[in-house]
Order: structure tokens, then sequence, then C-alpha cells
């Protein structure tokens, strides 16, 4: 070593020392907290620039349960924020067999057709035992998942309430940032689904079969109450004139219910999407929507009152998470499931007892 290095190397100890010995694991965490940032940046340009891999690479990042990869994902979430408000969301459910994923393949190739950029969240369901998921919409969407303007994502539905991934919102978002015009949230049809996805899209459409025997069950649940449009699919052969008279049904339903405060009047259709018949309806009715409610200022004032409540959603989240992790509730919470198989205590008791380590 010559003399510069020397005076080089006691130079940068002597820095070392002055800012007070940093150690060996500090310094690896600012070292990796700049190379994350980098990456976040890098992430978010390619993002913006529609590069698919760079959506799919980002919303791994949304669905993880890692710290580090929760923090990248704000972080990316929050950057593409402001490039997020240009696309239609539409929701899309149905009891399983409907034919929710056919449907998707078809109206998604005619609006690739027509100069869209599409996006498709399928959520998959989870496995209660496993917690596996199939992850099959790839599969079953094989025309579209070719499509250069097209992105199918499916994701586990895992033990999210409503059957709506945990991160879904987020994703939308990431998907509106990256360009694409529609995004469409095929959900798994089941428990509370219907809800969950209409509290995050602008357009909420519900698939039904004729003659499946649904169609009163349909009216009892509320769905159709929260329906923009009834589709009726498989009106195809003969089982044309059970759709016919399906239609029928649903329009004299849709009659009882009040006005809705976007004051549009929801629509019964007929397709068979497996012959892709009555799909450019269908978008013609999703234009018309769109352009009703934002001349009567609907559509706007509905995606911020969905801000506010996922601004809910999100505080009860976090606050459920800090509360189940706190150490001191985790070794209650098994005290009190033993004073309750040993019936000295009660639900009720024991989660007060619960609450007041918080």
């Amino acid at each position: 070593m010559n003399e510069h290095q020397h005076k080089s190397a006691l130079s940068e100890s002597q820095s070392n020392n002055s800012s007070g010995n940093v150690s060996a694991e500090s310094a690896q965490r600012i070292r990796d907290s700049r190379r994350n940032k980098s990456s976040e940046k890098s992430l978010l340009k390619d993002l913006l620039e529609g590069n698919k891999t760079a959506l799919g690479r980002s919303i791994t990042l949304v669905e993880s349960n890692q710290l580090k990869h929760k923090e990248m994902a704000e972080a990316i979430v929050e950057g593409a924020l402001p490039h997020a408000k240009k696309s239609i969301r539409v929701g899309i459910t149905g009891v399983p067999g409907v034919g929710k994923s056919t449907f998707i393949e078809s109206f998604g190739s005619y609006l690739i057709e027509q100069g869209k950029k599409v996006a498709v969240l399928a959520v998959d369901p989870s496995s209660s035992v496993s917690h596996g998921s199939i992850l099959g919409d790839k599969t079953r969407m094989e025309k579209l998942v070719t499509q250069k303007n097209a992105f199918i994502r499916p994701s586990p539905s895992g033990d999210s309430l409503g059957g709506v991934a945990r991160k879904t919102r987020e994703s939308i978002l990431l998907c509106e940032a990256a360009g694409f015009d529609v995004i469409l949230i095929e959900t798994v049809g089941v428990g509370q689904s219907e809800t969950t996805v209409h509290s995050m899209t602008d357009f909420f459409l519900l698939l039904k079969l004729a003659g499946a025997g649904d169609e009163l069950q349909g009216i009892k649940r509320g769905i159709v109450e929260m329906a923009d449009a009834i589709v009726i699919n498989k009106a195809d052969g003969d089982n044309q004139k059970a759709a016919r008279e399906a239609r029928l049904e649903f329009k004299r339903a849709l009659q009882l219910y009040p006005p809705k405060p976007s004051e549009w009047k929801p629509q019964v259709q007929l397709i068979s999407a497996l012959y892709e018949k009555g799909i450019s309806e269908v978008w013609e009715m999703i234009t018309e929507f769109k352009s009703s409610t934002y001349k009567n200022g609907h559509f706007e004032h509905n995606r911020q009152e969905q801000n506010k409540f996922w601004l809910f959603q999100s505080i009860n989240d976090h606050l459920k998470s800090q509360f189940y992790n706190d150490p001191k509730v985790k070794i209650e919470l098994e005290k009190q499931l033993r004073l309750i198989e040993e019936n000295k205590t009660t639900a009720f008791t024991a989660a007060r007892a619960l609450l007041k380590l918080s």
C-alpha cells in the first residue's frame, strides 16, 4: 500500500469512528435500503411504460407478507397512484359453472379487437384444507392469454373475506398505471364476494344461467339489487327459450327495486359466450353506463366513496394484524382458549380480557 492509499484508508477509518462506529449490520441495512429504492424506481419506471413483467412483479410484491416486500409495494403503489384514473373497472360474478372464464375470454378478445388493453384479475378459490389454489384461469383463457394487449393474473383468494384476493384493490391501481383501459375482476362467486367486488368496481355485472333454479334465490340474496346488469349466458341451442323467459323474469324483478343513486336502470341481456354472441352489446351497455354516470357526476363520486371505504378497511386490517401479532396477546389468547375449553369463562369475557392488553 503506497502512502496515498494508506492515508485514504486511515481517513475512512477515522470517518467511521467519528460517526459512532457504524456496525456492519447497520451498514448492510443502509446498503439494502439504497438497493431497494433503486429497485423500486426501476420497477415503477418499467411499470408505467406498460411492461407486463414489471406489472406481474409489482403485484407479487403487493401480495407478499414479507415486511421488506410490503415497504417496496407501498412505494410502488404510491408512485403509480397519479397514473391510475383512466380505466373502467368491471366486476364479474356468478355461481361456479355459469361460464365466467368463457365470458371473459370472449369479452376480453372483443375489447382487444376494438383497440383496448385488457387486464384480468381472476381470483381462484383456495382450499380450506391445504390452502393451495388451482390458478387455472390462464389455461381456461387460451386465446386471451396469448394477446399482446392482455394481462391475466390469477391470484389465490386465501382466507380473504368476500372471496376477493387480499390485495386486489392495489392490483387494480397497478394495472391502471400500466396503461390498461379495462380491468375485469372475476370473483370466486361464493359467500360475500359480490359485496366485496362491488366496493372496488365501477360497473357490477352478474352472470346468470337460464333454468338453473337460482333466479329467485339470487333475488333473495340481494345480488340483483347490486347489479348494474344481469347477463344470461348460454342463451344458445335448446336453451334459447328458457333464456328469454329468464330475461323477462329478471326484468320484472328489477322493477321492484328502488332507483339507484347512479340513476342507471339495470339492463338484462342474453349472450352466448361460447359462440361469442351478444358480446358487443355488453360493451355498448358498459360504455353507455360510463357516459351517463360521468355526466351526472356519480362515476367520480362513487370512486371517492370507495376510497373512503378502503381507508377504514385498511385501518381495520392493520389494527387486527397488530393485535394478533402482539406477544402479550398471543400468550393471553392461549390462556383464554384453554379457559373456554374448560368452561371456566365465556367468549365475551375472554374477549374483554384480551382487548384490555392492546
